[in-house]
């Protein structure tokens, strides 16, 4: 049994012995359940990588977190406007 401690954003360092003796590598997903009130972290049965994020997607995602939490958004509504309103520029161009 081993000891860790959880981090500032919940995270767990499983101890190296434990990732050797189970196969576990740096980048590799695990499952986290709870059962009976323990937590279970253990090799998930399949991951269909379509379900994952590149590095470069996940910071795209943090980016995006963090605006919503400065209120920098806009409205779908306000969106499809934008969007509407640039298609009918073009339009007026090419003819």
């Amino acid at each position: 049994m081993s000891i860790t401690r959880l981090g500032k954003r919940r995270q767990v360092v499983i101890p190296k012995a434990i990732c050797e003796a189970t196969g576990l590598r740096e980048g590799d997903f695990v499952e986290v359940t709870s059962r009976n009130g323990r937590i279970v972290i253990q090799s998930p049965k399949s991951v269909d990588l379509e379900d994952t994020l590149t590095p470069e997607e996940e910071e795209m995602v943090r980016r995006g977190e963090e605006q919503l939490r400065r209120g920098e958004y806009v409205t779908l509504e306000e969106l499809e406007h934008d969007l509407e309103r640039s298609a009918r520029k073009r339009s007026r161009k090419s003819a």
